[in-house]
């Protein structure tokens, strides 16, 4: 081989080696940047390592965005899953938890992280409920009692091998059936004795009229004819009550507001307690409070009254009633009805603005209540703000103080 080739192949041999050299100090360039954070500059390289560089990068950066993204969606999809009224579930194999939200962990007494992994059927060992699990009747609820709560649970299959279980809590609304159906149970009785009694009453003048029947007295019918009207009107109190209730219960919107005028409306109130005592008691009237009232005036008026006819009803005769309306130092106002009646005992205050309640059923049904006086009495101060104090001892009478927040008081 001549110089000339040696020369050649020499030259060719450094630019071989040149170039491996410049090819390893690249892919060591590349690896370092691969990594190195997300956002570190792409190394500038020239070339088709540059090209190399950018293409790297603009995947990276593709594949970075849409990372984000389905982590965007993930986020989304938790944040709904907690803000969900309903309790999930996810159970993969072996019906382990694989995934549940802070509703189900508080419906099924579990703990979102120690829980993790476990099979739910070691943690929830109710019979009914394994059973549940085991059937392939999905959409089928179950009701389950657990933790002291009423719970339907629903499951539905979830990807492969995956079930999904939704918790509900329903014990308000068991609690509500309950009340409903107590509700009708308690107006069929109420209403099933005074029609008894008219019925009764009229069968009786019936029989006394016509050929062949034995005549009935006239003061012997007009006691009938005046015991049957004592039981219709019974009646229809026990209707308007109800209807009136209806209304409150349901959240119809209140009357239109006005300054109702206190000083007239507890005279009127007065004057009914009266008429209801027959002068069998003592009543007494103390107005030194506030001339007006912001509030509906019909149904403030049926709280005072309900109140004051409840003090006559349990107040033996010769007792003292007395109906108070005065101010609060806080600039509200207070009316207040106290009697020396028979009294109530502690147990049952609690109770006493629940429907029919009646501590002395015999004696409320004998006095004319419909056993929904004070339900009527806790809507309507519900509907002004006003809150009801109940004050009494057995044998030493009662004090039912409304009070009204200051927002109330205004000039008649």
């Amino acid at each position: 081989m001549t110089a000339l080739g040696w020369v050649i192949g020499a030259g060719l041999g450094v630019v071989a080696a040149a170039l491996l050299l410049r090819n390893h100090v690249q892919l060591v360039r590349l690896i370092r940047w691969s990594e190195a954070p997300l956002g570190t500059p792409v190394p500038d390289a020239g070339g088709l390592w540059g090209d190399a560089f950018v293409a790297l990068h603009k995947r990276a950066r593709g594949a970075a965005e849409s990372r984000r993204q389905l982590q965007d969606e993930l986020d989304r999809l938790e944040a709904l899953t907690q803000a969900l009224p309903e309790g999930v579930v996810i159970l993969g194999a072996a019906q382990s938890i694989e995934w549940l939200n802070p509703r189900a962990a508080a419906d099924l007494g579990l703990d979102p992280g120690r829980d993790r992994g476990t099979p739910i059927t070691n943690l929830m060992r109710e019979p009914e409920f394994v059973r549940f699990l085991d059937t392939t009747q999905h959409g089928v609820p179950l009701h389950l009692r657990r933790l002291g709560r009423a719970l339907q649970i629903v499951s539905a299959p979830f990807g492969a091998g995956s079930i999904l279980l939704l918790t509900r809590d329903v014990t308000q609304l068991e609690r509500l059936e309950t009340m409903r159906r107590d509700f009708v149970a308690n107006v069929s009785h109420e209403l099933k004795t005074p029609l008894t009694v008219v019925k009764g009453f009229i069968e009786t003048l019936r029989d006394g009229i016509g050929p062949g029947a034995g005549e009935i007295p006239a003061d012997e019918a007009a006691h009938y004819l005046s015991l049957a009207a004592d039981q219709a009107g019974r009646m229809q109190r026990l209707i308007d009550d109800l209807l009136t209730l209806s209304v409150l219960e349901t959240g119809a919107p209140p009357p239109p507001e006005e300054v109702v005028d206190m000083r007239a409306l507890l005279a009127e109130v007065r004057e009914e307690v009266v008429a209801l005592s027959a002068g069998r008691h003592d009543i007494r009237l103390e107005d030194s409070g506030p001339a007006g009232l912001r509030g509906s005036a019909s149904e403030v008026r049926s709280a005072c009254a309900n109140l004051a006819s409840n003090a006559v009803r349990y107040t033996p005769p010769g007792g003292l009633i007395v109906l108070a309306w005065h101010a609060l130092p806080d600039g509200g106002a207070e009316y207040a009805v106290t009697d020396s009646g028979i009294g109530i005992e502690s147990q049952h205050i609690p109770r006493l603005t629940e429907r029919f309640y009646r501590v002395d059923r015999g004696r409320s049904r004998e006095s004319g209540g419909t056993g929904l006086g004070l339900a009527i009495v806790k809507h309507v101060l519900e509907r002004h703000q006003a809150r009801l104090v109940i004050e009494s001892q057995p044998g030493r009478g009662s004090t039912f103080r409304v009070v009204f927040p200051a927002n109330r008081v205004a000039t008649a």
